[in-house]
This record gives C-alpha cells, sequence and structure tokens, in this order.
C-alpha cells in the first residue's frame, strides 16, 4: 500500500489552496508572480491574506506542476478543462504541455491531466516521466 500524498491546505475564507510537496518541481513561478504571498523561506511559507482571491486564483492556474491546485469555498475543486494545447520549453528545466491529456502507461493503464503537466528533459526524475526537479540538483542545461 502507497503512503498518503502529504498535501497542505491554507484558506483566506473565499478559497483554499491545496500544495502538493511531491508533485512541486520548484520552478519558482509561484514565488516570481506573488512574492508577498509564496515565500519558501518563512514559515508558512503561503501567506494567502497578501493577495486578493483573483490573483491567488490567476497565479496557481499557471503552476507548471500543479502541485498547487484551488477550490473555491463556495463550490467544488475548479480545473481548467478549457485549455489551449500548448507546449513550452522551460531553459535548463522541464517540457510544459498546457491542456487537456490523456496519458497512457504500460498495461493501459491511463491518467487524466487537465492544466499544466510538467515533463522532465533532463532524464534523471525518479518520477518520470514526470519532472521532480532534479534538473537542478544534477545542474543539467539546454
Amino acid at each position: 500500500m502507497k503512503n498518503a500524498e502529504k498535501i497542505k491546505e491554507y484558506s483566506n475564507g473565499e478559497i483554499t489552496i491545496f500544495w502538493k510537496p511531491a508533485k512541486c518541481i520548484h520552478a519558482g513561478e509561484c514565488v516570481k508572480a506573488l512574492p508577498k504571498v509564496y515565500d519558501p523561506k518563512a514559515k508558512p511559507w503561503i501567506k494567502i491574506e497578501n493577495a486578493t482571491t483573483d490573483e491567488l486564483k490567476s497565479q496557481i492556474d499557471k503552476c507548471p506542476s500543479g502541485a498547487l491546485s484551488y477550490k473555491d469555498n463556495k463550490g467544488d475543486a475548479l480545473e481548467m478543462t478549457n485549455y489551449e494545447t500548448k507546449i513550452e520549453v522551460l531553459e535548463n528545466g522541464p517540457l510544459l504541455i498546457y491542456g487537456k491529456l490523456k496519458i497512457t502507461y504500460k498495461k493501459d493503464n491511463q491518467e487524466q491531466k487537465n492544466k499544466v503537466t510538467a515533463f522532465c528533459r533532463c532524464g534523471a526524475s525518479k518520477n518520470k516521466p514526470y519532472c521532480d526537479g532534479t534538473h537542478i540538483e544534477i545542474n543539467f542545461s539546454d
């Protein structure tokens, strides 16, 4: 039996942010977009009260790994289902695929992705085909 996935929750009353540390590739997009909210050196590292709900949603929708997600406290978890399919190669980092994807593994095991998916380019990820941030540790350059 696998260990339960660790999920941290942060709420401002209107929205609840979910952070899945195991999925985070440490691209730093959250810190760049909202440095007053996300401070990796602070505890807690997310200070949700330092941005509006709309600012938080906009930033979370751009999370390259999907480690950050949110739930509108008036409804269900929000997923971007009409995202334009787009591919972006991050310098010295993963390949980002934006949009709705169906990933088929060996033995017809499938997984649906609806937002942003980060695929490993360096070959060293321990979570292939997904990026786990190892490219930073090995100084991957491309």
